[in-house]
C-alpha cells in the first residue's frame, strides 16, 4: 500500500463570518491510499485557531502517517490521538479503499437516493441586512430549521433579526438554533440567554468560551434555553474525560464534528455516552470539502437520528468538487445520476 498527502485550499464564495473572525479560505489535506490499482481518499480538515491539532508539526504528522500506513487503521487511530482530523482522514481513506468505489463508503437508502437527511439552513454573521437576506433565502428554499451565528454584531440587532423571523414564522413553522461560538461574556451570558428565550429558540450552542466548566454547568442548569456543547468537546480525548465532562456540565445537547473529535470512532464514543446520560445530539460538518461532507453524511444517515443535522455546507466554495450531494427543500439528498468531478491531478502533490 502506498500513501500520499495533498494540500488543497478551499475558497469561500463570499467571506463567511463567525465570532472568531471572517474566513475567506479553508485549508484542507487529502490522504490518498493506493493498493492493487484501487484508491482510497480521506480528508483531514482543520480550522485554524480552533482545531486542537492546529499545531506546527501537523504536516510532519501527515508524513508520519503516510510512512506508517502499514500499521493499519486501528493502530494509526490510537497513534494519532491528539490529531483528530488525521484520525478522521485515516478512517475515511481506509473505508474508501475497501469500498466498491472511492466515494460510496456506507451504502444505504440514502446513497440509493430513496431517503434524505433533514438539515438546518446556516445563516452566517454579517451586517443585519445581509443576515436578513440569508434568512429569507433559507426560508424560501424550504428549510424548517435555521441556525444563526450570533455574537459578532450588536446584540440588539441580533434580537431584532430574531424578532423579524418570529413575526412571520411560529416556532412550529421554523425551528431556530443560535450558535454563539463562545462569544458571550461569562457574567452576561445568563441575561443574554434570558433575552433570547423570548423567541422560543430550540437551543444555543456554546454560549461561553470552552474550559469554563463550572460556569457552563451553571448555565446548563439555570438558563432559559437548552444549551448545546460544541467547542467544549474539542481536545477531550479519553472516554473517562468525555464522561466526566458530560456529568459535570449536564448539557441538553452535544454537537458532533468528526474532524474535531476523532472521526467516526470518536463520534461514536460521544454518542454512546450522550445516550447513556440522556443528552440529545446531532452531527455537523466542519466546513470540509464535498469529499469529507459525503463521508460524514453517509455515516450520519446510518445513525438514525431524525433531528435536523448540520450538513448543508457543500455550496460554500468556488472550487469544491462536483458530487451527488444536493440540498433541496431543507433536505440533503444523494442523486445517484450525478457524477463525481474529481481528479487527483487537481491536488498539489506533496
Amino acid at each position: 500500500m502506498k500513501a500520499t498527502y495533498h494540500k488543497y485550499n478551499l475558497l469561500f464564495k463570499r467571506p463567511s463570518g463567525t465570532s472568531r473572525g471572517v474566513m475567506t479560505e479553508k485549508e484542507t489535506w487529502f490522504l490518498v491510499l493506493e493498493e492493487e490499482g484501487k484508491i482510497g481518499i480521506g480528508e483531514c480538515g482543520i480550522l485554524r485557531g480552533l482545531s486542537i491539532d492546529d499545531r506546527p508539526n501537523y504536516e510532519e504528522k501527515l508524513q508520519w502517517t503516510c510512512a506508517n500506513i502499514h500499521l493499519g487503521k486501528d493502530q494509526l487511530w490510537e497513534g494519532l490521538m491528539e490529531f483528530p482530523s488525521i484520525q478522521f482522514g485515516v478512517e475515511m481513506a481506509f473505508q474508501s479503499l475497501r469500498s466498491e468505489t472511492p466515494f460510496l463508503l456506507f451504502p444505504s437508502e440514502f446513497t440509493e437516493g430513496t431517503k434524505s437527511i433533514q438539515i438546518n439552513g446556516l445563516v452566517w454573521m454579517g451586517e443585519a441586512a445581509f443576515m436578513k437576506q440569508q434568512i429569507e433565502e433559507k426560508l424560501a428554499e424550504g428549510f424548517t430549521c435555521v441556525k444563526l451565528k450570533i455574537g459578532a454584531i450588536d446584540f440588539d440587532k441580533e434580537l431584532d433579526l430574531l424578532r423579524y423571523i418570529r413575526r412571520h414564522f411560529t416556532p412550529e413553522q421554523v425551528e431556530i438554533r443560535v450558535d454563539a461560538n463562545g462569544a458571550f461574556d461569562l457574567n452576561e451570558a445568563l441575561d443574554k440567554i434570558t433575552q433570547l428565550s423570548e423567541f422560543k429558540l430550540h437551543s444555543i450552542e456554546q454560549p461561553i468560551q470552552k474550559n469554563n466548566t463550572d460556569r457552563m454547568a451553571d448555565l446548563c442548569l439555570n438558563a432559559a434555553l437548552p444549551i448545546a456543547l460544541d467547542e467544549e468537546l474539542i481536545g477531550v480525548f479519553t472516554l473517562e474525560d468525555k464522561e466526566r465532562l458530560l456529568q459535570k456540565t449536564a448539557p441538553q445537547y452535544i454537537i458532533l464534528k468528526p474532524s474535531f473529535i476523532g472521526g467516526f470512532r470518536g463520534t461514536q464514543e460521544w454518542i454512546l455516552l450522550a445516550e447513556k446520560h440522556h443528552i440529545g445530539w446531532w452531527i455537523t460538518s466542519a466546513l470540509e470539502s464535498n469529499i469529507g461532507l459525503n463521508a460524514i453524511a453517509q455515516w450520519t444517515f446510518l445513525q438514525h437520528n431524525l433531528m435536523p443535522q448540520g450538513l448543508g455546507t457543500g455550496g460554500l466554495y468556488t472550487n469544491n468538487f462536483e458530487c451527488p450531494l444536493v440540498v433541496a427543500g431543507g433536505q440533503l439528498w444523494y442523486e445517484k445520476s450525478k457524477e463525481w468531478q474529481f481528479n487527483l491531478d487537481q491536488l498539489t502533490l506533496l
